[in-house]
């Protein structure tokens, strides 16, 4: 039998396929930005992951006894899962970012693998080089100059923005979601069709929003620019993003493919200015310096010796 843990020989395809995961990834928060004032948030976030779970039906159902087995059996970490990684990092963002910019909402989530090392030292006894605090404190230093929008005595007047408020709280709540992927239980799924178990708790959860906007006259998806904008939700930051990651993983192994998501943030500002018309300001390019050289400095593991 091969050997799974090693990687693949990389072809041209797959360094492609590397490039991508930036780019799909940070599609979510690109459309998300987009349908601001067509469709509620918590709405948006709902239709995203029932479209998620009806794609990803097929695989459910294939390995249904091991989805019944982990869904009776960890209810309420099933509930948990979907609660923070598509309730939290779906809705809440997409309401945040009737607040904030798509540019500022990717750089301050930039920060959730921050948030992981931290907790993993707090709850299961992880240790911190001084390299790794160096890099939180360059990161973070770098998330209140895009917070404070490079004003630093707004830190003294407490005038932050509500939405990047929320993204800070999406992006811990992305960290401790990331953390619960590791739990024994959630191995003996597959991979695609753990992916549409946890879309479908999502969806879940967010339905009692979704039926209080509903209720209350929020604004629905009620053209067809409204659901093309939710299909590529569906379809390139939930689907596309989740496959790609994963071949850059068997392929190029996790740490390589971790350095993916920190080509998020100068891909999204790119996308935010070419199709959201978003301005580009002194703050933004510091923070990506801050920010960028900050998670890198604190989460890419140190070569070892031959």
């Amino acid at each position: 039998m091969p050997d799974q843990t090693k990687p693949d020989a990389a072809r041209p395809l797959d360094w492609v396929i590397f490039a991508l995961v930036p780019l799909f990834f940070s599609t979510n928060i690109i459309f998300g930005r987009g349908i601001i004032g067509d469709v509620a948030p918590y709405t948006t976030a709902f239709l995203r992951w029932t479209g998620s779970t009806l794609v990803t039906l097929p695989f459910i159902l294939a390995d249904r006894r091991a989805v019944w087995t982990f869904v009776t059996r960890h209810l309420l970490l099933w509930l948990l899962l979907g609660g923070l990684g598509m309730g939290v990092c779906g809705g809440v963002v997409y309401w945040s970012l009737n607040y904030t910019t798509a540019a500022n909402g990717t750089l301050i989530y930039t920060t959730s693998s921050l948030f992981i090392i931290l907790f993993q030292w707090m709850f299961a006894g992880r240790t911190i080089g001084l390299r790794e605090l160096v890099g939180m404190a360059i990161a973070f230093a770098g998330v209140m100059v895009i917070v404070l929008r490079g004003d630093l005595a707004a830190l003294l007047r407490l005038q932050f923005n509500i939405g990047d408020l929320g993204i800070l709280v999406a992006a811990i709540s992305f960290a401790v979601y990331s953390i619960l992927l590791r739990q024994p239980a959630l191995q003996k799924l597959k991979p695609l069709s753990l992916f549409g178990a946890i879309a479908l708790s999502g969806a879940l959860v967010l339905l009692p929003a979704t039926t209080y906007e509903v209720l209350t006259g929020a604004p629905l998806a009620d053209a067809p620019m409204d659901w093309a904008k939710i299909a590529g939700m569906v379809a390139f930051a939930s689907l596309a993003a989740f496959y790609c990651f994963q071949q850059t993983v068997r392929v190029f192994g996790p740490a390589q493919a971790g350095v993916t998501l920190y080509l998020m943030p100068p891909v999204s500002i790119v996308m935010a200015i070419v199709f959201l018309g978003e301005s580009f300001a002194a703050y933004h390019a510091l923070g990506i310096v801050f920010v960028l050289g900050g998670v890198i400095l604190a989460t890419v593991p140190a070569k070892s010796a031959s």
